[in-house]
Order: structure tokens, then C-alpha cells, then sequence
């Protein structure tokens, strides 16, 4: 089984995969003060709750972190307590695309692996928009390279801005509202988040469509998709793993 981690800046998502079909996954947040021994006894419990054992049961290891400090903590824990070297995306990995990047190192592993998946899934030309910390909006080229993309501030990075500089706002759920105009405040926020955002994701993918050219997929993924995208026009496929499986090409093109 292979073991494929997303290390985000608020959240780590966690995959198992048996071949391609992922068997299990969790969702934790991110803690840069854990130390590997730390991280190793997580897992363990982890993997408990499956009936799996990392020493017995994994026999391959892929991460993407967009946090240097974080990636060195699992470097070491998989050194300690796993019997092989994992398959850290960062550069010189084989990543089976094209990165017409200007700077490819730049690029951040989460995105690289949502590319991956977005090509090997659906093929180009696509449009990958993952929400998370950030909303990263990603372009693949009609043969499948990654052309670049849009880093747009996030749901919960611009709702926290906006309460944190506001006294009476409130922090409100993160859902779609009944109606566009509110009747109460937590409406009304919820309205200006959710709608607000998904106009923002439709405006941006139709700038991108206009540069790609007829054909093209979008598919939306993270953490936080799922209270926008249903809202969103132009969203064709969500697929809240797909970093995920990105992570596990990744693995077999530099393990096969």
C-alpha cells in the first residue's frame, strides 16, 4: 500500500492507497511544532483505526509540503522508522508534464500534483482550482503541460482579514445562504463569502478559458471546495482527492 501526504499550510490530507482505489484517508491540521517522533506515533494511530501498521503494511511513501520546515520533520521521521526513502515532490522529480514555468522551483508540490492528476484524469486543455489556504487556479495546456496559473487569496484567509477588522462581524459557518440578500448579518456575510468567491472562480476561469482556447476541463478540489463550488458555473468536475491522486502518478513514475 502506498501512503501519499499533502502537507498544506492549515491542513495535512492523508491518503491510503491499494493500487490506484484510495482505501483511506483523514484530514489534519498542520502543526510545524510536531517532531517526528511526534508525527511517527500520529500515524501509527492512524493507520491503527484502519487495521493497517506503517512497518508492515506501507510500502511506499509520497509527500508534498509547501512548508520547508514541516517536509524535513517527515524527512527524518521516515528515516527513522521506514525502512525506504520517500518520494518528496520538489525538484528534479519526475513528474511526467511539462512545466512552462519561468521559474519551475517556484512552483508550489501541491500544484504540481493537482496538474499531474488534472492531466492523467482528464487530459487538456484543463483548468485545476483548488481552495484552500489560498485559491490557486492552475492552467494545463492542451498536450498536458502546465502553463502557470492565478494565486487568489482564500476563503478562510479573506473571511478571518475581514472579522479580524470588523468588531461587530462575527465568524459565521462557511455555507450557502438561502438567499442572496441577507436578513441577518451571519446571511449576509455568508452571502458576500460564498457568492463573492464564486464569482470570483467563474471570472477568473473565463480569463483563462479565453487564453487556452475551446475544450476545456475545470475541475475543483481542496479543503473548501465544497461550500463554493455548487455555486460556481463554470466548476465541471469536483474531486476533493485529487491532489491525492496526483501524489500517487507522482510515486509510480519515480518507483516504476
Amino acid at each position: 500500500m502506498l501512503l501519499a501526504v499533502d502537507v498544506g499550510n492549515s491542513h495535512t490530507v492523508v491518503g491510503v492507497f491499494r493500487d490506484a482505489e484510495l482505501v483511506h484517508h483523514w484530514r489534519l491540521s498542520t502543526d510545524p511544532e510536531r517532531t517526528s517522533d511526534e508525527l511517527a506515533l500520529m500515524y501509527q494511530g492512524l493507520l491503527g483505526f484502519a487495521d493497517l501498521d506503517f512497518s508492515h503494511n506501507i510500502h511506499g511513501v509520497v509527500i508534498a509540503s509547501v512548508v520547508p520546515t514541516v517536509t524535513e520533520v517527515y524527512r527524518a521521521m521516515m528515516a527513522r522508522y521506514f525502512p525506504f526513502p520517500p518520494v518528496v515532490v520538489a525538484p528534479g522529480i519526475r513528474t511526467g508534464i511539462p512545466l512552462r514555468y519561468e521559474n519551475p522551483r517556484e512552483i508550489g508540490a501541491d500544484r504540481i500534483a493537482n496538474a499531474v492528476a488534472a492531466e492523467a484524469l482528464y487530459g487538456g486543455p484543463a483548468i485545476v482550482v483548488d481552495f484552500g489556504t489560498s485559491t490557486n487556479f492552475d492552467a494545463l495546456g492542451r498536450d498536458g503541460d502546465f502553463l502557470g496559473g492565478v494565486i487568489a487569496p482564500g476563503v478562510h484567509t479573506s473571511t478571518e482579514a475581514l472579522v479580524s477588522k470588523a468588531a461587530r462581524l462575527p465568524n459565521v459557518e462557511i455555507a450557502v445562504p438561502p438567499t442572496a440578500i441577507g436578513r441577518t448579518t451571519t446571511q449576509a456575510l455568508q452571502a458576500g463569502i460564498v457568492f463573492g468567491f464564486a464569482g470570483q472562480v467563474d471570472a477568473i476561469v473565463e480569463r483563462i478559458e479565453a487564453e487556452l482556447g475551446d475544450g476545456v476541463t475545470t475541475v475543483a478540489t481542496g479543503g473548501l471546495a465544497e461550500a463554493v463550488y455548487r455555486t460556481c458555473t463554470s466548476i465541471d468536475h469536483h474531486d476533493p482527492w485529487l491532489t491525492l491522486k496526483g501524489l500517487r502518478v507522482i510515486w509510480e513514475r519515480n518507483t516504476h
